[in-house]
């Protein structure tokens, strides 16, 4: 198989670790297969791809979509080196504000799968990077929401010790405990 699935400290956010293929010329890896990621349980139908590039010190989230426009993510870092951050936003979890942080890089390869129901968000720790994700959902303005990237619930250990640069958009997101949970009832 050449994937790994690691279960992490929420249960439904994964580690996909790929089998890389390298010799002198290079390398190769599947970075998604449908039937590996059925068989693991992320039964999920990706929708659209996306392609980000941050440079250092860049601290983009935590982002979310509403339902019904929710997106599950399959994230990883092509290029450069990244804390990756999910944060269970599911109203009625037992881990609901609780986060998972990992390390994505160009040289560990590794993917974060984050199902629907969760805020995302990143820094860069290299003097670049780039990120590529699948979403189970399209985008849609209108569903787009925030949490704030500092909120003191949560607490966030994000590994850094410098002042993250932000978007005018995440200095101002709300903390958890002012979002509508209403609107993250898939009812």
């Amino acid at each position: 198989m050449p994937f790994v699935f690691e279960k992490t400290e929420i249960e439904d956010v994964i580690l996909v670790k790929p089998q890389v293929f390298g010799d002198n010329r290079g390398f190769f890896m599947e970075s998604y297969k449908k039937s590996d990621f059925y068989a693991n349980g992320i039964k999920v139908e990706f929708n659209q791809d996306n392609h980000s590039c941050s440079s250092k010190n860049v601290l983009r989230g935590l982002h979310y979509q509403i339902p019904p426009y929710a997106q599950a993510k399959l994230v990883r870092c092509s290029k450069g080196r990244i804390y990756d951050v999910a944060v269970d936003i599911r109203p009625n979890s037992k881990t609901f504000g609780k986060y998972v942080k990992v390390e994505l890089s160009e040289d560990n390869k590794h993917m974060l799968y984050i199902p629907e129901g969760f805020a995302h968000g990143f820094v860069v720790l290299s003097d670049s990077a780039e990120l590529l994700y699948k979403a189970s959902g399209e985008y849609n303005p209108s569903a787009d929401r925030g949490i704030l990237w500092c909120d003191e619930d949560i607490n966030i250990d994000w590994g850094i010790d410098f002042t993250p640069i932000l978007s005018k958009k995440d200095e101002n997101q709300p903390k958890l405990s002012k979002i509508n949970k209403k609107e993250l009832l898939n009812d």
